[in-house]
């Protein structure tokens, strides 16, 4: 046992002090974060919303993700990323208590647009500090380390946001939400100071390459997009479906989504390190992780048993361990060829695109066509999302021979 620790903390040697304040920073802020895994059923059960109705506050939030996406990536290039994400997390906290008070549905629209227009300019500045923080060889150890620290918020979120509803309403969730991301704020003006880094604001590249002309990441770019409308479906549908299909309640939820954080908490970091060891490519490894998060939804269909659920979450959670590190190494590798807040704008704004359609998609198929014929559909997606993984990984291959045979005619 005490070698199996000492091999567990192992894994975690060689980040640096920066990326661990990071890494603290996201805690806190992601801690907090108890509306969004409860967003849809406070609008369907809070504010009496109907299913489209719920669809449609939904796109807003997508698109306010990805305005704000794409404002993160424009003014991390310019300004730094240290000033996006100061003023992100503050203005963030103070429009997550204001939200509470908003009941009416255009009303609700137009909020949550603008809360996640200013929420989601934080996610290409925090991506930048990572990479500059990092040394190549920690990248994917790196980004690991902070999904631990989201996963860890995770699972402390949901499930205390669970107790907070039962005991105060809907309503004090929004007062955490704002007050984490003060704390959050006030620790990265401390610690993560540019005066006081040890690593430079400022990123540069040489003729950098235009995010634009970059025709492989855009199958990415896809791929990625496609796979964040099946995998936002856990943070819209599937509360739905854990509610009203198998009747769970709010505390059960809340601790079935957060025991998916906890086993990202202990197994993500050695998984990571093992996979890494394999040396197998990073498309390859994103292939893996989507099969397993589309099996979760498939086994929702096999049986009415509630232990499903259990089975469903464990391959999402495994699914989510393989795919995000190495999509998010995909594309900090990828952004050396450019202007970092470029790219890393772009990778975040197909999540954000996500948000637009698969909120709203699927509010609208389980209304339609029910549950279980949108799970089918699902699978679907899935396996479009594999299809341009797969043209990704024969144009990379095409590549790395046609620069092989170049070196070897130079020799």
């Amino acid at each position: 046992m005490k070698k199996l620790f000492k091999n567990y903390v192992a894994t975690f040697g060689g980040l640096s002090r920066e990326v661990w304040w990071l890494s603290l920073i996201t805690l806190i802020n992601r801690a907090g974060t108890m509306v969004i895994p409860f967003l849809s059923l406070y609008l369907k059960e809070g504010l009496g919303y109907s299913y489209s109705d719920v669809g449609l506050i939904m796109v807003f939030f997508g698109l306010g993700s990805v305005a704000g996406s794409r404002l993160g990536g424009y003014l991390t290039d310019r300004i730094g990323y240290f000033k996006v994400m100061q003023w992100s997390l503050f203005l963030t906290g103070i429009l997550f208590v204001l939200l509470q008070f908003v009941k009416t549905l255009n009303g609700f629209c137009a909020s949550i647009f603008v809360l996640m227009l200013i929420a989601d300019t934080f996610r290409p500045a925090m991506f930048v500090a990572l990479s500059s923080y990092s040394k190549p060889e920690n990248k994917t150890r790196s980004v690991t380390l902070i999904r631990l620290a989201i996963n860890l918020g995770f699972t402390a979120g949901p499930a205390v946001g669970g107790i907070i509803i039962t005991a105060l309403g809907y309503e004090g969730l929004f007062w955490v939400d704002g007050i984490t991301c003060a704390l959050a704020t006030i620790l990265l003006m401390v610690v993560l100071n540019p005066k006081k880094a040890r690593i430079s604001d400022e990123i540069k590249v040489e003729n950098p390459v235009s995010v634009y002309s970059d025709k492989p990441y855009w199958f990415f770019l896809i791929s990625m997009s496609l796979f964040g409308i099946v995998f936002l479906q856990y943070f819209s549908t599937i509360p739905l479906y854990y509610s009203q299909v198998h009747e769970l309640s709010k505390v059960e939820i809340g601790l079935l989504l957060g025991g998916n954080g906890l086993i990202i908490f202990l197994l993500e970091m050695p998984l990571v390190k093992w996979l890494e060891d394999l040396k197998k490519t990073k498309i390859t490894l994103m292939l893996i992780g989507g099969v397993l998060v589309t099996m979760s939804f498939i086994v929702l269909n096999m049986t009415n048993w509630v232990g499903i659920l259990l089975v469903g979450m464990f391959f999402m959670t495994i699914g989510e361990m393989i795919m995000f590190p190495f999509s998010n190494a995909y594309a900090m590798e990828s952004a050396k060829k450019g202007n970092q807040g470029q790219y890393m704008s772009w990778y975040a704004l197909s999540f954000s695109v996500a948000h637009v359609f698969g909120h709203f998609s699927g509010m609208h198929l389980i209304e339609k066509v029910g549950f279980d014929n949108t799970w089918y559909i699902i699978f679907v997606l899935s396996l479009l999302s594999g299809v341009f993984l797969l043209i990704l990984k024969a144009k990379t291959k095409s590549k790395e021979t046609a620069a092989k045979k170049v070196l070897q005619f130079d020799k």
